[in-house]
């Protein structure tokens, strides 16, 4: 017996609506890539957001890089 693809269609609800939609509309951002770095909720919860974060990490001493990375 031969697999049949699932019906994409048939699997979208009829309130989703694309009618607006714009392809490609984040490509040359994900292209360049990002940096995205995901806070322990402990210390998420000390910072109101991420100007904060930013300002905290401007604060701490330069430091030679290769030192600092494992």
């Amino acid at each position: 017996m031969k697999d049949r693809k699932p019906d994409r269609v048939a699997d979208m609800q009829p309130e989703y609506d694309f009618s607006r939609g714009v392809r490609g509309k984040y490509a040359q951002s994900f292209r360049e890539g990002s940096n995205v770095v995901v806070l322990d909720p402990d210390v998420a919860a000390r910072f109101p957001d991420s100007t904060a974060v930013n300002d905290a990490l401007r604060h701490i001493p330069d430091t030679d890089a290769d030192e600092t990375r494992d």
